[in-house]
């Protein structure tokens, strides 16, 4: 995973929290992170148009797959009042999170987990599954989609953003997908309805987000690329230019149409 570059360096975030003069040890709120622990597009805009979808209540149980630095865990905890698990593969963005979450006061509303989805979750436990752009990293579809169903009591709803297949990609393509975004494989917008279907979802409604998506990408490179001195000055030039190469493939794989944007809401 390390070879995409928005998942390096990750403590990166306690750079940005030194900028505005709060220390390792300070409390912290949720919106002092939202700016930086939002790794998916448009940020909380994004939550918030789950959380239409979701209606979670107080006590809402949650599970958020690919949870990152925990960012839109923390957000619908805070928002919402639900109780969320935030599993995440990854052992140093786990970390992160679980020191942000605990610095925020929501420990005893998110529930940090280091896991694989695709070794299961709590049987019937969750109201909602959530994920942010982390499913494209995971080929085996079927069997996510079969752990996401087996996690939600009957009634529940999966929402989720991810890549899509929108055309037959080019070598090069393929290998900065593979290398630089860690994603093998993308399935269209049929197949995709097929797996969900396949593993028991009745009410599966897929929304194509690309153009926005292709807008969002480009707009977050040449903001990037307009701060890199500042950026270079808080974080030092090796994590700028990592993020730059990150920012710069995917903005091109929208840019060029290889890749499409996807939103999904399966009941």
């Amino acid at each position: 995973m390390k070879s995409m570059k928005l998942y390096t360096n990750v403590q990166r975030i306690h750079n940005e929290l030194a900028a505005l003069g709060i220390g390792l040890d300070a409390a912290l709120r949720v919106d002092q992170l939202t700016p930086f622990d939002q790794y998916h597009y448009f940020g909380t805009e994004a939550v918030d148009e789950a959380l239409e979808v979701l209606q979670l209540q107080p006590g809402s149980r949650v599970l958020d797959v690919g949870s990152g630095i925990g960012g839109p865990a923390r957000y619908i905890a805070a928002k919402t009042g639900a109780h969320v698990t935030a599993l995440e593969l990854q052992p140093d963005l786990d970390e992160v999170a679980r020191d942000l979450t605990a610095r925020c006061g929501l420990s005893s509303r998110v529930a940090h987990v280091c896991g694989n989805i695709l070794d299961g979750a709590a049987a019937e436990n969750y109201d909602a599954v959530i994920s942010f752009l982390c499913f494209l990293h995971i080929p085996e579809r079927p069997k996510l989609f079969a752990a996401c169903r087996a996690a939600l009591k009957p009634g529940g709803v999966m929402y989720i953003e991810d890549f899509g297949k929108s055309r037959p990609v080019s070598a090069d393509e393929a290998k900065a997908l593979l290398v630089k975004v860690q994603c093998a494989g993308l399935p269209g917008k049929a197949e995709y309805e097929s797996h969900l279907v396949a593993a028991g979802f009745g009410d599966v409604s897929i929304s194509d987000v690309t153009a926005s998506w292709k807008d969002f990408t480009a707009s977050r490179l040449a903001m990037f690329r307009a701060a890199r001195a500042r950026g270079i000055e808080v974080h030092g030039r090796e994590i700028v230019d990592d993020l730059d190469d990150f920012y710069a493939t995917v903005a091109q794989l929208f840019h060029d149409g290889a890749i499409a944007g996807l939103k999904i809401v399966a009941r």
